[in-house]
Parts: structure tokens; sequence; C-alpha cells
């Protein structure tokens, strides 16, 4: 591996620790007791609060902004314009009128696991944990965690079905539950589901197999 590439234009703070082959572009703001792994890329005017652990192999397209309070594991990808928050009750000043510090507010960490994407500009609420390989549509705004390969879309974010870890939508067998923007011979959900249920994809042609909780039928669970 080679040393990290960091434009002359990027602000990367001294307390800043940045893998090897790490490509920083243009404008980027990486604050102090930030960590970055391996192999990652950091797209134009993007912006890493203190504190922030973001892992290998990782992609931050332009203008996301990740806040203190963030973890982000390995191979995750956080499109142009999203927004990882960290504040559920945010105010600038207090209830007596005096500007708010770091001593007047609690943090709220998010959790980003292995292989999950963020789509363009979705807003990830804090306190919430965007399960591996999970993909989150574009503009959605994500209010709860989201499970292992789940698709949410929407505001607030709501379960849309399963994605396999290439990003192609998961089909289970006849009997599921339908939903009703898809073709009606294709089932999203799975049939009953119980412990593990099995889902094709049709775009890398693999089969994936995944737990699930008690609801898995789209409009009874949010994100």
């Amino acid at each position: 591996m080679r040393k990290a590439v960091i434009h002359s234009t990027a602000e990367v703070s001294p307390r800043a620790s940045i893998g090897e082959s790490t490509q920083v572009w243009h404008g980027v703001q990486i604050r102090e007791g930030v960590t970055i792994g391996n192999e990652c890329v950091l797209g134009k005017s993007s912006y890493i609060d203190f504190d922030v652990h973001i892992g290998n192999r990782c992609k931050i397209q332009n203008n996301a902004s990740i806040f203190h309070g963030a973890t982000v594991e390995d191979g995750v990808f956080i499109g142009p314009h999203a927004c990882i928050t960290n504040d559920r009750l945010p105010r600038a000043i207090t209830p007596e009128g005096d500007l708010k510090t770091l001593d007047d507010w609690i943090v709220g960490p998010t959790h980003l696991k292995y292989g999950c994407s963020i789509g363009a500009g979705a807003i990830v609420l804090p306190g919430v944990t965007i399960g591996r390989f999970a993909l989150v549509g574009s503009g959605a705004i994500v209010t709860r965690d989201v499970p292992d390969h789940g698709l949410v879309v929407g505001n607030p974010a709501r379960l849309a079905g399963y994605v396999c870890a290439c990003g192609g939508r998961l089909a289970f067998e006849r009997g599921g539950h339908d939903d009703a923007t898809a073709e009606t011979s294709t089932n999203w959900f799975p049939a009953n589901p119980q412990a593990q249920a099995g889902g094709h994809c049709s775009k890398c042609g693999n089969t994936t197999v995944l737990a699930f909780e008690a609801a898995a039928h789209p409009g009874e669970k949010h994100a």
C-alpha cells in the first residue's frame, strides 16, 4: 500500500489518523480524534466530525456529513449530501437563553455496520444502527434501526424488502406478502417469517439466508 493522498485544499487535523492508500479530496474537513482506515475515498467537501471512526475501504461521497458519535465499519458507502446526525433534541440555546455548550446536550451515537449503503441525501437520526449490507434509499429519513440486508425508503423510512450483498433485491418463494408496487409474481418478504428464510438475487444469482424478527411485512415497521 502507499501513503494516503490528501488534496492541498483539504483541512486535516494533525490529531487525526488516516490509513494507507486513502484518498482525501478537495475541501474535505477531518477533525481531531478522527480515525480513518485504509483504502477509503472521501469526496469533495465532505465533513468528518471529531472522534468519528471510519473503517477500511469506505466511500464517503461529496458533501456528506458524519457527526461526532458515529462509528462506520468497513466497506460502508455514504452517498452525496447524506447526513449522519447526533442530536435528537437540537437547540442553539438553553431554556434560559444562553448559548448551548458541549455540556448542555447528549450525543446520540450512530452505528453503520459492515457493507451497508446510505443513499444520496438520506438522513440518519441519532441512536440508530444500520445493519450489515443494508440499503437506505435516497432521501430517506431513518429514525429506527435497519436490519441486516434491509431495504428502507421514505420519510420516515420504512422496510421495503431486503437486498443481497451485491445490492440486488432479494425475492422469496410465492406465498409471501406482495409489495403493492411490485409485480404480483414477486414476493419481497418471506411468507411466514420464522428464524430464517432464503432470498434469491436475480442480479448475481446467489441466495442469501436471513434471520427475521416477528414483523417483516411492509407498513409494520419503519426505520
